[in-house]
């Protein structure tokens, strides 16, 4: 399940994943929050806090991760995926240099830094 976490920063689309993430979860709730955030400021901040295993998000759910990432390529700004899963977390950094826009990954208790970052660009001290 996906929810929004509801003390992000209003210029930032961010999320909290627990037990199994489907593609309902995106088609409800993340595309059309990521949509409204593109079309109020013109780009994509993106948090996304992994409170689950990679292995509990559906097939529909990684092809809907995709698409959006395809579909706002443009957009991306700032990502930062907060998770204390060390491969994970190296995937994100290494992400960073293929992808348009700054993704970094945060360790869970860096989560109000990592929202912090994607507001600003700049980290707070933890």
């Amino acid at each position: 399940m996906i929810t929004i976490i509801p003390e992000a920063p209003e210029n930032v689309a961010a999320f909290n994943a627990t037990g199994e993430v489907t593609k309902e979860d995106f088609e409800k709730l993340v595309i059309p929050r990521v949509k409204e955030k593109i079309d109020q400021f013109g780009e994509l901040n993106y948090l996304l806090y992994l409170d689950t295993d990679l292995d509990k998000f559906t097939m529909g759910a990684w092809l809907e991760d995709v698409l959006l990432g395809i579909t706002n390529l443009t957009h991306w700004n700032r990502t930062a995926i907060v998770t204390d899963k060390e491969g994970v977390q190296n995937f994100t950094d290494i992400f960073s240099v293929v992808m348009p826009g700054e993704f970094k990954s945060f360790p869970k208790e860096n989560l109000y830094n990592a929202l912090y970052w994607c507001k600003n660009g700049d980290e707070v001290e933890a």
